[in-house]
């Protein structure tokens, strides 16, 4: 690999250029959102690791009169804006505020997390408290804010106050960065006080954005777009930019171009193929764009090991609770569409942008909707269907082989969670009673539970049996070394000596399952799958099973344990050896006292 400075989990623009890290240049965002200054508020909605936080950061360095950025952006594009430059560059006052850790389990630990952000925004500015040009009752203010004794009311105008302090100052209106604007209500939706949560969050929006004499322009970035009546409520010359637009989209991703110069530049332009198809797929407005997150973590193992594969950087950076929340909340309803998707397929749906966080589960639409707007979906081109869709309706697919691997992880935990929550006490009593019909009606009513994926492979249905028994008290090994070969799924109750070993095949027509079935039982037999329990358990129980989408079909092999029979009747068999020899012996002698047995002579020879 070339000498190349990756960045990972860097999101400040100035730590970024003065250190020489690798950066993908978006400056010509700058020129794009000043086409536009007259409207006032612009809201940018992205899912997670886009690249929104170091956008924020690169306009605040380039606008902030505080700073002195020129070097930061010698060579980029935007410099070849004289203009623009001259007019813009280190000229305005700038609030950029982050709302990214606006989190507690409480609405006080909510509202103490926002304190401490406002207090270290007032130590940023701490030049405003020494102003001729401040309102003293500003001041106030801003003191209480900075030593986190602000009241309720102080922290509801505190961006009002701040952005009317340092437009006294400088005598100009100020540029306000807003970033991760919507965290603080998805994590008060998420524990709790959601309504207590929105009165704060609303407050700062409409008191800062609404008729603020002291704004020059806006930019706020999240990944939803709340309802303007929710939250952005009276706020004037509102426009948003969501992924569904194309105005802005070129500028959160990489795009292919993008991609291009990086493998260049590292020189792994021969991992094209594996970064498209893991981390690309993503379909904002006209653009095709790959996760910026995933491209730079990958390109990091690869500088430490040329021979790394690409792993599902994205499910690291949260627990990806969504998905999950998805489906409990939806259950049935959504099972065919999700192995739809799963399968590589598309679904069509009509899709909801102006959300609020405490009905993201009123409806299935807004469920759909939540997961293409966070990054979990995206839109097939148009180019790629056959037939046009119904007005307002989109075509929804799972954009990669990251996302895919998020899916069928989630997916898998979800069974195993819910599989230990089923009453499995018949199909368990069936398992060691030899009871293949009842196991076989047991199976196929928990089989019309699950959420199937890859489109009915042998390996969905392994899991599918290892997760059945998780959690109940027994010892499951899938897929372990056993006899000549591997069995499927093999499941102990050491404590009552009895094993099953399970043996699957997937069946491709429904006529064929009892075939399948009697060829799963041969192998258990040829490959001896069960031989090494007849040592250690009394009762060896051999099923073949035979799956067809979501049926299936059971059948026992009819087999004897010899060496624990033979281990029993061990005593007896030494009894009647014995009995036998004495008889054997007590004939000999008597022959021998009878010459006539002997020898067939008359007694007086």
């Amino acid at each position: 690999m070339k000498n190349m400075n990756i960045p990972v989990g860097v999101s400040d623009f100035a730590e970024i250029r003065q250190n020489g890290y690798y950066y993908v240049d978006k400056s010509t965002l700058i020129k794009e959102l000043l086409k536009t200054t007259a409207t006032k508020v612009t809201l940018v909605t992205r899912p997670r690791r886009f690249g929104k936080t170091l956008a924020m950061s690169m306009l605040a360095n380039f606008f902030d009169i505080c700073r002195e950025s020129h070097s930061m952006f010698k060579d980029l594009e935007i410099t070849k804006e004289e203009t623009i430059c001259a007019q813009w560059q280190n000229q305005w006052p700038v609030l950029f505020l982050s709302f990214k850790d606006i989190d507690g389990v409480t609405f006080e630990n909510a509202l103490e997390m926002l304190r401490f952000t406002l207090s270290q925004l007032c130590i940023t500015h701490a030049y405003l408290e020494e102003s001729p040009y401040v309102n003293s009752s500003h001041k106030e203010t801003f003191q209480r804010l900075k030593n986190r004794t602000s009241s309720l009311t102080d922290i509801k105008g505190a961006v009002l106050i701040l952005m009317s302090m340092l437009r006294d100052h400088h005598r100009k209106p100020v540029i306000l960065l807003l970033d991760e604007y919507d965290v603080p209500m998805a994590k008060a939706a998420s524990n709790g006080y959601y309504p207590e949560m929105l009165e704060v969050i609303k407050a700062i929006m409409s008191t800062s954005l609404k008729d603020n004499t002291a704004l020059r322009f806006a930019v706020v970035t999240g990944c939803l777009k709340i309802a303007k009546e929710s939250i952005f409520t009276g706020t004037n010359n509102f426009i948003s930019d969501t992924i569904s637009s194309t105005r802005l989209n070129e500028y959160f991703g990489f795009t292919q171009k993008d991609v291009d110069q990086i493998l260049e530049d590292s020189g792994f332009r021969e991992r094209a193929a594996d970064i498209k198809a893991w981390y690309d797929g993503y379909n904002f407005g006209n653009f095709d764009v790959y996760c910026p997150w995933d491209v730079m973590n990958y390109l990091l193992d690869l500088k430490h090991d040329p021979q790394a594969k690409p792993a599902s950087y994205w499910k690291n950076t949260s627990d990806n609770a969504i998905i999950r929340s998805f489906i409990d909340h939806a259950g049935s309803s959504i099972t065919v569409k999700l192995e739809n998707l799963l399968s590589g397929n598309f679904i069509v749906q009509r899709l909801e942008e102006d959300l609020t966080y405490d009905h993201l589960h009123s409806s299935e639409n807004n469920l759909w909707s939540i997961l293409y707007l966070t990054g979990y979906l995206t839109q097939v081109h148009d180019a790629d269907l056959t037939d046009p869709l119904p007005d307002g309706m989109s075509a929804l697919k799972i954009p990669n082989a990251e996302i895919r691997d998020i899916f069928e992880t989630t997916v898998m935990k979800w069974f195993d969670d819910s599989a230990r929550k089923w009453n499995r006490s018949l199909l368990f009593d069936a398992v060691w009673q030899g009871d293949s019909d009842t196991i076989t009606r047991e199976m196929n009513h928990l089989l019309r539970k699950t959420i199937s994926y890859h489109d009915y492979r042998e390996d969905f249905y392994h899991a599918f049996l290892a997760g059945i028994f998780a959690g109940a008290g027994y010892l499951v090994e899938s897929n372990k070394e056993h006899g000549e070969g591997r069995s499927d799924v093999v499941v102990s109750d050491p404590l009552n000596s009895r094993v099953a070993v399970f043996e699957a095949k997937y069946s491709r027509t429904l006529e064929n399952m009892d075939i399948s079935c009697q060829e799963a039982l041969r192998q258990i037999d040829s490959q001896m799958y069960a031989s090494e329990f007849e040592d250690s358990y009394d009762h060896v129980f051999c099923y073949g099973i035979s799956f067809f989408k979501k049926r299936c079909l059971i059948q026992k092999k009819n087999r004897t344990n010899l060496k624990c029979r033979f281990k029993r009747g061990e005593s007896a068999a030494k009894k009647r050896c014995a009995l036998q020899n004495w008889l054997i012996i007590f004939i000999f002698c008597e022959i021998l006292a009878d010459p006539v047995l002997l020898y067939g002579l008359p007694p007086e020879v």
